[in-house]
């Protein structure tokens, strides 16, 4: 069986997975994509890669055919995209958690992006700035409880919320205020939805937080647990028709 690899930008890092068949055998992180395949001895042919290839429009199945990478997925109304890294987490999603029909929030970086799952497709996404913006007011983790509650409720009200915390230097309201004017515009994603939430520990919890506060339960998956039962769909989807693109 012939060793394949998987590579792609996961966030500000490059990662590569080497693998036969399903199996992952090895894997490096680096800065950039170049230096990540330089890690690696022998470097296999085969190399399929994440994000680097045009964008597909929603709705579009999760798993592609295609046998030259994994694109990022793109939507028209309101405009939209997510990258090609977030892709392969959904996927890893669908292995997990399979015939499942919801809401995928995925937090990962300076966005966070709710994104409808059905039938094996992705069919429609939000994505917010929530995180970023956190990071650059100073906000904290664990949110406060109560500034999520407030802003849910009196989302017209974020901007004089974040400047009261602001003043009385509590930067865990920032970040409930934050999130819950995110809880306000996402409605229609988690109003008698079923959720999976897939963010990295510690900030996960302040996320179970939020959705708890408005009497949703999600299931909480860590992103890197995610990664083998997709890079396992994506073989299942070579071996039964194309194969990677020679390096």
């Amino acid at each position: 069986m012939t060793d394949w690899a998987v590579l792609g930008r996961d966030g500000d890092r490059a990662r590569i997975f080497v693998l036969r068949g399903p199996h992952v055998l090895n894997e490096g992180t680096a800065p950039d994509p170049a230096t990540a395949l330089a890690q690696i001895d022998p470097v296999p042919r085969n190399i399929f890669r994440i994000g680097e290839c045009y964008s597909e429009p929603l709705p579009t199945q999760l798993v592609p055919h295609a046998d030259h990478g994994l694109a990022g997925l793109t939507q028209e109304t309101p405009p939209d995209v997510i990258d090609g890294w977030v892709r392969l987490l959904l996927i890893g999603l669908s292995q997990v958690r399979t015939n499942w029909d919801g809401v995928a929030w995925v937090v990962r970086g300076e966005l966070s992006h709710w994104i409808h799952l059905s039938a094996g497709e992705a069919v429609s996404c939000q994505s917010f700035l929530t995180p970023q913006l956190i990071t650059m007011l100073g906000g904290a983790f664990p949110p406060c409880e109560t500034a999520i509650s407030d802003t849910i409720s009196r989302p017209e009200r974020l901007a004089a919320h974040l400047r009261a915390a602001q003043v009385a230097g509590n930067a865990a309201a920032l970040s409930g205020s934050l999130l819950g004017a995110e809880m306000a515009a996402a409605r229609p994603y988690w109003l008698g939805q079923s959720v999976s939430l897939i963010a990295p520990e510690p900030r996960a919890s302040g996320y179970v937080a939020a959705l708890t506060t408005l009497g949703v339960t999600p299931s909480v998956f860590d992103p890197d647990m995610l990664i083998a039962p997709a890079l396992s769909a994506l073989w299942g989807s070579l071996a039964n028709g194309a194969t990677p693109t020679d390096n």
